[in-house]
């Protein structure tokens, strides 16, 4: 977990599904939780990229791409 403000707070969850997670993600409590809020921000993310299919115009020239120094 990268070093990033904290932020304490009291959550009241369902026994079995955080005992599920909990169980699938091999963590504890906080990683869980850490780990189930990164999942569904990237889920999200993903969601309205997949929103914008076939709305952006990409001009990419695949040659000066491909020569690029890294």
């Amino acid at each position: 977990m990268p070093n990033l403000a904290i932020k304490r707070v009291t959550l009241n969850l369902p026994a079995a599904l955080l005992k599920k997670a909990q169980s699938v993600s091999k963590q504890g409590i906080t990683e869980t939780v850490v780990e189930s809020l990164e999942l569904l921000a990237r889920r999200r993310a993903a969601d309205q990229a997949r929103a914008l299919r076939g709305r952006l115009q990409l001009h990419v020239d695949l040659e000066a791409s491909r020569e690029r120094r890294r």
